[in-house]
């Protein structure tokens, strides 16, 4: 999308908004208590936030409009041997998680684990994710799957039927297949109700209606995938009264508290990884291949703890 002009970049941009790594300096007013010189950390996206906006000292600050930069989308990013980030979106690293594994949750992670607190699926309720197999969707069958939601997942790729599955979702659908066959699995498991609410990881034009049309009359669907159109029949929409709402990253809070349930949970991070930097065009076009199972990871420092722990952006 940076590529693409959709975030309105300014070119050359050092890419990358997902970045871990070890604190090798900071500015006077960090704290000492919370990031440590060795301390692992995961970086956030929002770089100097207002501190002064409805949005700053409110629940959601990552939606701050006067921020001076997003890490990797207009200021320089993670695929660097250094990384300049804003401490008050930082998170510290879980010890049982590695940064092979941390490195996703900087994005993608918390972006899914947003979305099922948005849709507000309670323990035994259904959630539906189109894009179950994908590097955000794997994520979000375990968050829920650990959270005692039941899973629909739907995907359009084999690999991704089969990363849907090992993960555990409790049912498992092809996208490609058609509709109303679709819908109608769905509502077999579900008592003929339908899921309680929906989530949308894929940016294919038919996945808003599906995520509607297997989502229960007056349910919600919660649209993370970015489309240049988000496309639902009316007849999914309005006859079955199904309320749809965007969502994006979360806040520093949220992204630790989740971090945390990954460690405590042992949420498993499907990952491709790639050592040095050089390999990152490889990796570019393999993760836009259709094939590559999870997310690309590429290891910057390899000295650092190797026995666990690599710096990883």
């Amino acid at each position: 999308m940076v590529l693409e002009g959709v975030m309105g970049s300014a070119l050359p941009l050092t890419g990358s908004h997902e970045g871990t790594g070890v604190v090798v300096a900071k500015g006077s007013a960090v704290s000492d208590a919370k990031f440590p010189l060795g301390a692992r950390v995961l970086a956030g996206i929002p770089r100097d936030r207002c501190q002064e906006c409805e949005e700053c000292v409110g629940a959601d600050p990552q939606y701050c409009q006067g921020r001076g930069g997003a890490v990797g989308i207009t200021v320089d990013g993670a695929f660097a041997e250094y990384l300049c980030v804003d401490a008050r979106d930082a998170s510290v690293i879980p010890d049982k998680l590695d940064f092979v594994s941390a490195a996703p949750l900087a994005c993608a992670g918390i972006t899914v684990w947003r979305a099922i607190l948005k849709a507000q699926v309670g323990q035994g309720q259904w959630l539906g994710i189109v894009g179950s197999g994908g590097g955000l969707g794997h994520l979000a069958v375990q968050f829920a799957r650990k959270k005692g939601i039941k899973v629909v997942g739907i995907d359009a790729r084999d690999e991704g039927i089969e990363l849907s599955t090992k993960v555990g979702a409790d049912l498992v659908l092809d996208a490609r297949n058609d509709q109303k066959e679709v819908v109608k699995e769905v509502l077999k498991v579900t008592g003929n109700k339908g899921v309680t609410a929906s989530i949308v990881l894929s940016e294919a034009r038919s996945a808003p209606g599906l995520a509607c049309a297997i989502t229960m009359k007056h349910g919600k669907m919660v649209q993370i995938a970015q489309p240049p159109d988000v496309v639902i029949p009316f007849r999914e929409l309005i006859f079955r009264d199904i309320t749809v709402v965007g969502s994006l990253t979360g806040s520093q809070k949220q992204t630790q508290e989740m971090l945390d349930f990954a460690a405590e949970n042992d949420v498993e991070v499907e990952t491709n990884v790639y050592y040095g930097l050089d390999k990152v065009p490889q990796m570019f076009v393999d993760s836009h291949s259709g094939k590559m199972k999870g997310k690309s990871v590429v290891v910057v420092d390899e000295s650092l703890q190797p026995s666990l722990s690599k710096a990883v952006l």
